[in-house]
């Protein structure tokens, strides 16, 4: 068995997986950049403070003859120095950095910094008793004297992490938010675009096996019409071609049966003249009647080829199907085999409700089929068959034919169904069948909407076909 190649990646993965990418890369661009925003932002708040603070203790240097004095009051140093949430400190330095004023904790910036003056104040990064700290350096010249001092203020930077915390979280999560909405809306629009082709595919996948009607074009895309059409077209090629084939057999079969029948009438007339004439005994005898018998099963075949061209176009028709009792048609089926079964010896049992058992049939088709069952199970099965029908509990009915014969091997039962097919027994191959019998029965079941079946051993002594009718 070839395997099937695999399928595809779908239309709607193709389209959201560049998507789906781009979000992503947008998520980490935004998650960057509010990373950068937020630090330049908060940085940009709280440096322009302490640079407002050491430019205020600056201003409260007085210069004397000996040297440079810090004159703050006590609101000014609480102003500098006391904070709820961040540890300041300050320190004023001479040129040479020794401490004037301050705390001797706060740290001093690099060298660099210090040894040149500058006219305003200079931000650097430190560490303030183990923590991380801001600072900012202001120098200060003497207007009257050649010397400078410094003013150094540091503060940790718990506030500023806060801000950049919450402006980082102010960006991100609205960015976020925003690229899966987008994302969904997106994704529900590409469903919601491809919809049509998903109800091109179940109006596909719910029509009959015959049913070559071209698919509709209302509501597909644009980009998939082509596709449609095509598709159309080869349906339309196709029941082209059935239809041929079934007027083909039809007409073939029409044609034949004439000439067939004259052969048989033929032959029996010559049967009856050659024994008014030679004898009953004579040798011309057994070949008249292998000749009787082969126009006979050419007969038959002849006319179940008929039979299954005018099903398949007879069931084309949904007029014709129609919920219906179907306990008096098995009975007008099964009786004439009734009969055949009694003279042979066999013994045929219908068992069937009093009660109606309704179901989707057609009055015709339906009791070809249990014909052929039971024609089949007289040919090769036991000398008991069976014809039961009942009710389902949701509506609709289960026909079953079976008997006590041989059966059939459980590797040979999936071509019981198929044309022309009738075993490799070689006891089977003059029996009169023509291996057509099956092939009608499971097309007029399928064309009803049912199911049909076969089991046989081990699951059941000898054959049995179940037929499933719909309400």
């Amino acid at each position: 068995m070839t395997e099937l190649p695999k399928a595809g990646p779908s239309v709607r993965r193709a389209l959201l997986r560049p998507l789906l990418w781009s979000w992503g890369i947008g998520l980490v661009a935004a998650v960057v950049g509010a990373y950068w925003l937020a630090r330049t932002s908060a940085n940009a708040a709280f440096d322009r403070g302490l640079q407002d603070e050491a430019s205020a203790l600056a201003a409260k240097i007085t210069w004397s003859d000996r040297g440079p004095l810090l004159d703050l009051s006590r609101q000014a140093m609480e102003l500098v120095t006391w904070d709820r949430d961040d540890r300041n400190g300050y320190l004023m330095v001479d040129a040479d950095g020794n401490m004037l004023a301050g705390d001797a904790r706060v740290p001093l910036p690099p060298a660099r910094f210090r040894k040149t003056s500058f006219e305003q104040p200079r931000l650097f990064d430190a560490t303030f008793e183990d923590e991380p700290v801001r600072g900012v350096m202001f120098s200060v010249s003497s207007p009257m004297l050649d010397r400078s001092v410094s003013v150094i203020v540091v503060e940790t930077k718990t506030k500023r992490n806060v801000l950049m915390r919450d402006l980082q979280l102010s960006i991100v999560l609205p960015a976020v938010a925003l690229g899966a909405v987008t994302f969904l809306l997106i994704g529900w629009g590409i469903r919601r675009g491809l919809q049509p082709l998903r109800d091109v595919a179940t109006e596909v996948a719910l029509r009959d096996a015959q049913d070559w009607r071209p698919l509709p074009l209302q509501h597909v895309p644009r980009e998939a019409v082509p596709l449609i059409e095509r598709i159309n077209s080869l349906l339309a090629d196709v029941e082209q071609s059935i239809q041929l084939q079934r007027r083909f057999v039809a007409d073939a079969a029409h044609q034949l049966r004439t000439p067939v029948a004259g052969i048989r009438v033929l032959a029996q007339n010559l049967e009856q003249e050659l024994a008014l004439a030679a004898g009953d005994d004579a040798g011309w005898r057994p070949l008249l009647t292998q000749l009787g018998r082969s126009t006979e099963r050419l007969s038959r075949l002849i006319g179940q080829l008929l039979s299954l061209a005018r099903s398949e176009t007879a069931l084309a028709v949904d007029g014709e199907h129609q919920t219906m009792d179907v306990v008096p048609l098995l009975r007008e089926a099964a009786e004439p085999l009734v009969l055949q079964a009694l003279r042979d010896g066999r013994h045929m049992e219908l068992d069937a409700p009093d009660a109606p058992v309704p179901a989707r049939a057609h009055p015709l088709w339906l009791g070809e089929v249990v014909n052929n069952l039971l024609d089949n199970a007289l040919r090769y099965g036991g000398p008991h068959v069976t014809l039961r029908v009942r009710c389902l509990p949701q509506g609709g009915a289960v026909v079953v034919v079976e008997d006590d014969g041989p059966g059939v091997a459980p590797s040979l039962l999936p071509r019981l169904f198929e044309p022309f097919w009738r075993g490799d027994r070689a006891d089977l191959r003059n029996d009169g069948g023509t291996g057509l019998g099956l092939t009608i029965a499971r097309e007029v079941v399928l064309r009803l909407g049912g199911q049909i079946e076969a089991e046989s051993r081990p699951a059941f002594a000898g054959l049995r076909f179940t037929i499933t009718l719909a309400a």
